[in-house]
């Protein structure tokens, strides 16, 4: 294999990706995390998890809160420090550490878009469940261990956020801009149903949210923008140099089919290896073409995102090494048997 070739493999992936997936589906994706970030009150969210919330609304809040508050492997660890050392409890806090970064909105779109709504749903799924089991295992393992809660000195008060229908009209209207975007159906009935949605944004914004409001949501967007989509691109363009590169017959011995090995050993390189936001996205679509099964990917697509060397370190430095082991074991061995049990069901 000649670097040229490398090369075009690279290039080729890049321009495919560009062509099939920006315009319809990570446009509409970011606009919606950037409405996340502006008028999603983060502070209304965190406050649920202090030691005087109800256990089913601190566990159920920190599960979905990845969706809510759009962190990323990086950005959930200065929150995970700050809610466990205010006092949110080691189960829920564990919670919030693992879904925050699994559930990502903008992830969640791309893997649908990109591998299938199977794989798309079952790591929406997998992802919050998850977390919910693995923060109350936590919770559970180290019952004895767990100070007493205090009070949690008012912690993230004082934020209340909009009213919830202004929410929905505001982040309904993108969500069916980007189902309708991404929709196999006659392109000039897409372009009249977009139109119409974009219409009644217009009237959203105009009636609900000033001026103000406005600037902030477009300019969360754009920072996500810049964020993300370099480092994106780039790994899209990893993806296309690892097909060239890595022999089919590798990956189709090492992970191929569904067997215990396969799964196992997805979930631990994924809890090992380090993915910057969206990257493990296309790294992993490479996979399944030269042959990862399904089982393995989503085993991967779990494990990855919220795990990684750096990760485990700063995670040590809060829960000490004892609680760091359990909770990597216990991804891991999750990640697996839903894995498994993925890969038998879609067969």
């Amino acid at each position: 294999m000649t670097f040229m070739a490398i090369l075009q493999s690279g290039i080729n992936e890049l321009l495919e990706y560009l062509s099939a997936h920006v315009l319809t589906c990570l446009v509409p994706a970011f606009f919606i995390a950037g409405g996340i970030a502006a008028v999603v009150s983060t502070g209304a969210v965190l406050k649920y998890f202090g030691p005087r919330a109800p256990k089913h609304l601190a566990y159920g809040v920190a599960s979905v809160s990845g969706a809510i508050l759009a962190v990323c492997s990086c950005t959930v660890l200065p929150l995970f420090v700050g809610i466990h050392k205010k006092g949110a409890g080691l189960g829920p806090a564990v919670t919030f550490l693992f879904s925050g970064p699994a559930i990502n909105i903008l992830a969640i779109v791309l893997t649908a878009r990109k591998m299938g709504w199977e794989l798309g749903l079952a790591r929406a799924i997998g992802a919050v469940v998850f977390s919910i089991v693995i923060g109350l295992l936590m919770a559970f393992i180290f019952r004895k261990e767990e100070a007493a809660s205090g009070d949690d000195g008012g912690m993230f008060e004082g934020e209340e956020g909009k009213p919830i229908g202004h929410l929905l009209a505001f982040f309904g209207t993108l969500v069916a801009i980007l189902l309708f975007g991404t929709a196999a159906i006659p392109f000039w009935s897409k372009i009249a149903i977009i139109m119409a949605l974009l219409s009644f944004l217009a009237v959203v914004l105009t009636q609900w949210y000033d001026g103000d409001e406005v600037k902030e949501w477009l300019t969360e967007t754009w920072k996500f923008v810049k964020l993300i989509f370099p480092i994106l691109l780039v790994g899209v363009f990893v993806a296309g140099v690892l097909k060239a590169v890595i022999p089919q017959h590798w990956i189709e011995v090492s992970v191929g089919g569904n067997s215990l090995s396969a799964n196992l050993l997805a979930s631990v390189f994924g809890a090992l290896m380090y993915f910057s936001t969206l990257t493990e996205v296309p790294i992993v679509k490479a996979f399944l073409d030269m042959g990862m099964g399904k089982g393995p990917a989503l085993a991967l697509l779990l494990a990855g995102p919220s795990l990684s060397l750096p990760n485990m370190l700063v995670v040590r430095n809060v829960m000490g090494t004892k609680r760091t082991i359990v909770y990597v074991l216990i991804v891991v061995v999750l990640a697996t048997v839903t894995g498994m049990a993925f890969g038998s069901i879609t067969g």
